[in-house]
């Protein structure tokens, strides 16, 4: 239940703030207090939670015990540009950019589905 979000433009600081929001957190809590933050990456990172659950749910999740294990922002490339200034002169600008990757984990209150059938037919092998 992995997702990742590459050259996203927005510095990592900014995003950083809002994954720290969501870390070890329910999907639902977490993206309800997405939906209310008014943050520029909080829509960007909605939609990587939900891109998240959808692979849950193709893996046989059941997307409401799962919380966010694991959410890391990272680097991307950089685009330099110049600004000029006064007398001839050239500042220069960094807009960098982030990966986010996004990992979802089971609660731990929750049992596994796939796991609960297997303990159901090795029930059934031994009642024989």
């Amino acid at each position: 239940m992995k997702a990742s979000l590459t050259n996203f433009k927005q510095s990592p600081r900014k995003v950083r703030l809002v994954a720290d929001m969501i870390r070890g957190k329910s999907v639902a809590v977490a993206r309800d207090s997405l939906v209310f933050l008014a943050k520029k990456s909080s829509p960007e990172i909605i939609k990587l939670l939900n891109s998240a659950v959808a692979n849950a749910r193709m893996q046989g999740m059941n997307p409401d015990d799962l919380i966010v294990k694991m959410i890391s922002v990272d680097k991307g490339s950089v685009i330099k540009r110049f600004m000029p200034k006064a007398r001839g002169r050239a500042a220069g600008i960094r807009r960098t950019m982030s990966h986010v990757n996004i990992e979802l984990g089971m609660a731990a209150d929750a049992k596994p589905a796939k796991v609960a059938k297997t303990a159901k037919k090795s029930a059934k092998k031994a009642a024989k």
